[in-house]
């Protein structure tokens, strides 16, 4: 009986290994996903506002709209293509249809509406592993700049603007700080295992 039981106890240590070493593996590609979808929201953002902020000193802000109409699908596919992630801003009250969220990114949306910014001042973030994906979001607050073209009180001109580019539009009526959107971010397993074996660790 006694030596019977030593390879059903080598076989439970081997096995309770394994699941440590899965959980150690999922933990470090979970932080993996997580700094480099920081980093590619960073770069979403920085880009953006550098556009949006030269297209408003240079025509106003109705060509700052026609920029984003362009500008915003161009840097989430680039910054797709290169990372091999799904990159996209999305909202719960959306000016591109496209921009739809799905179930999770409104479920995360909502439970930031009434306050997007943390304890230390900084956007909101969430982030998990489902359906087995890596995902990440960060809320996008309201700052004075896009009150032009999603504040309460637009210019007759900007809302010709915002007609002509989105007929379908619902992103007005927002205060400074309130939550505008979020950047979210998908990672399946292979697209983040190629991330990191031609990129190296995240920084």
């Amino acid at each position: 009986m006694r030596r019977a039981a030593l390879p059903l106890l080598s076989g439970l240590a081997l096995s309770a290994c394994a699941s440590h070493e899965l959980a150690d593996d999922r933990a470090r590609m979970a932080e993996e996903a997580r700094a480099r979808s920081e980093i590619l929201a960073d770069r979403f953002q920085k880009e953006l506002l550098s556009a949006l902020t030269v297209a408003m000193a240079a025509e106003g802000p109705q060509g700052a709209i026609g920029v984003c109409s362009s500008i915003a699908p161009a840097l989430a596919a680039q910054l797709s293509e290169e990372s091999g992630a799904s990159v996209r801003r999305t909202a719960l009250k959306t000016r591109n249809p496209a921009a739809k969220a799905d179930a999770t990114e409104q479920r995360v949306m909502a439970s930031w509406a009434a306050e997007p910014i943390d304890d230390e001042g900084r956007p909101k973030r969430w982030t998990a592993r489902e359906g087995g994906e890596y995902r990440y979001m960060r809320a996008i607050p309201t700052m004075p700049m896009c009150l032009a073209c999603h504040g309460e009180n637009i210019a007759p001109e900007v809302t010709a603007a915002i007609r002509a580019h989105y007929p379908e539009d619902q992103a007005t009526g927002f205060a400074p700080g309130q939550l505008r959107g979020a950047f979210s971010i998908r990672w399946d397993d292979a697209a983040l295992a190629r991330a990191i074996r031609n990129g190296g660790e995240s920084q």
